[in-house]
């Protein structure tokens, strides 16, 4: 029995020093002499779409913006009339975070984005 896994462990490392390494060696040595130097240009196909994307969510940001804008600014001016104080500052909440949507876009330009 002894002499058979003896047997069987000297095959494998003949195995190994015959075969496995001089494979492995060749194809890393391979894969090392077919490389080719590729130069990126243009990368306008790529960025695109996401700028196409970009304008869309910001001019949809920038519409809903307006739309709460307006909304506030009469809800403001019926609490006014009514002199509600704490609808009042809902409302300019609202129009604070709606001139902040509206303007969204002029600010992303603004810093470069």
């Amino acid at each position: 029995m002894k002499q058979t896994k003896m047997n069987m462990k000297a095959k494998i490392k003949d195995i190994t020093k015959k075969v496995i390494i001089p494979s492995l060696a060749g194809a890393v040595m391979a894969a090392n002499s077919m490389t080719c130097v590729v130069y990126a240009a243009g990368t306008e196909a790529v960025t695109k779409p996401l700028d196409n994307l970009k304008t869309l969510v910001i001019a949809v940001i920038g519409a809903v913006g307006v739309i709460i804008l307006a909304k506030n600014v009469m809800e403001f001016a019926q609490a006014y009339q009514q002199q509600d104080s704490s609808t009042m500052n809902s409302a300019l909440k609202g129009i604070v975070a709606g001139v902040m949507m509206a303007g969204i876009g002029a600010v992303l330009t603004f810093l470069g984005f």
